[in-house]
């Protein structure tokens, strides 16, 4: 039986991403059109139509907005872990920030499901070489597992010597933190990333070639995307650099096609459910929390 890939959901609006923040700031945020619920719930419908589970990384300011949307997806029988709070890069934030930014959102999403949240995200796995120690600020506020670094190289991100693929690491104190790495794959020499932009530029079987040499090592995958790349029709803020600009509008029109072929020919599960197969014994709840 070929093992399964992680599907994930990086649950983020239009307006939050990196490539906007020069001309759409956080404190204009409020004032923007929120297209969120809706992208979110024809999500819902694409891995219902086709059978799957994923695990979607909500961001907490979308949480605090969308507290339905979080409650629809758990409804849906999918998995709900952390995305931090304010999709600042982890790296441009002092510990004591990232610490309160992550224990909030931990908090918000675990009020909205009455249940424990075992995963966590960095927004633009902006966990790199300089914020490592960001590590153990996730393994001290009571996640299991992480999914911040990537083992390639890339302007705002990346690990290039990283282990590619999941794997438990030791932290501050002792704790054991297991690492689902981004999947990538080689493309005229270069290591990229299997999701967002990646997906939505290069050829599908360029995709599921990388996944499936993952499959022939005995290990799964993992594919990650954002609703807002299913929704093409959404507003196109001016100014902002054309590099920003081009990643993040390329290809939008095709995403959700090539999305649905994609979940008919490789198979898929939530990355908390792999990970709980593949290290029981660190995946196991009850987890040590920072003192308060």
């Amino acid at each position: 039986m070929r093992p399964a890939h992680a599907l994930t959901v990086d649950v983020e609006d239009w307006y939050h991403v990196e490539n906007y923040r020069s001309v759409v700031p956080p404190e204009t945020w409020d004032d923007r059109e929120p297209r969120l619920d809706r992208n979110v719930d024809r999500l819902l419908g694409i891995f219902e139509g086709a059978g799957v589970k994923a695990t979607f990384f909500v961001l907490g300011v979308a949480a605090e907005r969308h507290p339905e949307a979080v409650r629809r997806i758990a409804r849906a029988g999918h998995e709900i872990a952390s995305h931090g709070w304010s999709h600042d890069l982890v790296y441009r934030q002092s510990p004591a920030l990232f610490r309160e930014e992550t224990r909030r959102s931990k908090a918000l999403l675990e009020d909205l499901l009455g249940a424990r949240v075992a995963g966590y995200r960095a927004s633009t796995f902006s966990v790199t070489e300089r914020s490592l120690w960001a590590l153990d600020v996730i393994a001290e506020e009571g996640f299991s597992y992480d999914s911040s670094i990537a083992p390639l190289r890339h302007d705002r991100y990346g690990i290039p010597d990283a282990p590619p693929d999941p794997h438990v690491r030791t932290v501050a104190g002792g704790r054991t933190l297991v690492e689902f790495p981004v999947s990538s794959f080689r493309f005229l020499g270069m290591r990229l990333p299997l999701g967002g932009g990646f997906f939505r530029l290069f050829p599908l079987g360029a995709v599921l070639r990388g996944l499936a040499r993952y499959e022939a090592r005995g290990v799964g995958g993992g594919i990650y995307l954002h609703p807002w790349e299913i929704d093409p029709g959404q507003p196109r803020p001016r100014g902002g650099s054309f590099l920003g600009r081009w990643r993040h509008s390329v290809g939008l029109a095709r995403t959700e096609s090539r999305l649905r072929r994609l979940l008919e020919r490789a198979s898929f599960a939530p990355m908390g459910e792999i990970l709980a197969r593949a290290f029981p014994a660190e995946m196991a709840w009850p987890k040590a929390t920072v003192e308060q």
